[in-house]
């Protein structure tokens, strides 16, 4: 007896199976399109610069050193102190300097005790050549009537050389004196002057950055013992590309961005150093910063100088989306959004400039609405 197969149902159950989805398809009902606004890609002129880093430095720095040899015994002044104009800060032991001075002082004392003799002995002088002058005037005309012997009229004229060379001599003795104590008093100026230095004071009102002295240590003249820094003034000196010297100058107005305090301020270029460091191939440019409490030596900074305007492509900034590292926009094509990756720059307050993924001239969503899908059907309204 022969065997009979039956094909035909397995045919008419795979038709009746692929004919349905289609079916289904038909009847789901399509999404009504999202509703959106856009914006044109289009190109814009930004303004260029350059970032320069740097390092946040003192306008005014002084560095307190001794002028004379001596033991310190008080300092009055601690790292990070405020300190005055004028304000003492280290005191020096000073009494070799003020027995200097006391010697002075009586070599002073001396002169002057000389003084009323040779007064006394410069009038008597005076008199004793008045008292020559007028006798030897009453000679010399008895002299002419031939009253006196030339005998006498010889001993008047001697005496009355006499007592002129006595007169000189005590004015001599006098313009020495005179000279002496003009002397003194320099030596007594000098030696109060070295007693000062005894006492070191603060140049200028400002903060103590570094202390490198403590008392009973022994300071020689031009050791460093305290750095203080002007309070208030200070200038971001910023290492720029050799290339750019041509786009600063003296007087520019900068733009600077000290990170530590999260601050622009506005800056302005005050010296140019004219020297290129050969293994950077950079030069310093100083720029004046404008008062600022929250400025210390050795902050990092930035400095952007401006270099003129180029054309970028720019888009709103409520256009893009991120994701972690990932750029995106909605594109519109053909009534349809399309995700695209794009790489970004700059950024203002309501503007990105795009780097890569747009052109000018094609249509992006923003703001992106809530939930918008890849591919979802859009309606462009105003």
């Amino acid at each position: 007896m022969k065997p009979y197969f039956l094909f035909l149902p397995i045919p008419v159950l795979l038709l009746t199976s692929c004919g349905s989805e289609p079916m289904r398809r038909a009847a789901q009902p399509q999404a009504p399109p999202v509703a959106v606004q856009v914006a044109a890609v289009n190109t814009q002129d930004w303004p260029t610069s350059y970032e320069a880093t740097g390092t946040v430095r003192a306008r005014t720095t002084a560095t307190i050193s001794s002028k004379v040899m001596g033991y310190v015994q008080q300092v009055s002044a601690q790292a990070g102190d405020h300190v005055r104009e004028g304000q003492a800060l280290i005191t020096l032991d000073a009494r070799d300097l003020d027995a200097n001075l006391r010697r002075a002082e009586s070599g002073r004392a001396e002169v002057e005790s000389a003084i009323p003799e040779l007064e006394n002995a410069t009038a008597a002088a005076k008199a004793n050549l008045d008292l020559a002058q007028t006798t030897f005037q009453r000679m010399q005309e008895l002299a002419a009537k031939k009253s006196i012997s030339n005998q006498e009229f010889d001993e008047a004229s001697a005496r009355l050389k006499a007592a002129q060379a006595n007169y000189d001599m005590v004015r001599s003795r006098r313009a020495q004196i005179n000279s002496k104590a003009a002397t003194v008093e320099q030596e007594i100026r000098a030696a109060g002057i070295m007693r000062d230095y005894a006492k070191l004071a603060a140049p200028f009102s400002g903060v103590v950055i570094t202390r490198t002295v403590e008392p009973g240590n022994l300071a020689t003249p031009g050791t460093p013992l305290l750095t203080i820094e002007q309070d208030g003034l200070y200038r971001l000196e910023a290492s720029v590309d050799e290339s750019k010297l041509a786009s600063v100058r003296v007087g520019q107005a900068v733009e600077a961005v000290i990170d530590a305090s999260d601050r622009k301020l506005n800056a302005r270029v005050s010296e140019i150093v004219p020297a290129v460091d050969s293994a950077s191939r950079t030069y310093i440019v100083k720029l004046d910063l404008p008062p600022a409490p929250q400025l210390r030596t050795g902050m990092f900074g930035r400095a952007i100088f401006p270099l003129g305007t180029q054309k970028v492509v720019a888009i709103p900034l409520a256009a893009l989306m991120e994701r972690g590292q990932l750029q995106s926009v909605f594109v519109v094509e053909n009534g349809l959004a399309h995700t695209r990756l794009v790489t970004t720059g700059r950024r203002t307050g309501l503007a990105v400039e795009v780097l890569s993924g747009l052109n000018a001239g094609e249509t992006i969503i923003r703001p992106v609405p809530a939930g918008l899908q890849d591919g979802a059907r859009v309606e462009v309204r105003q």
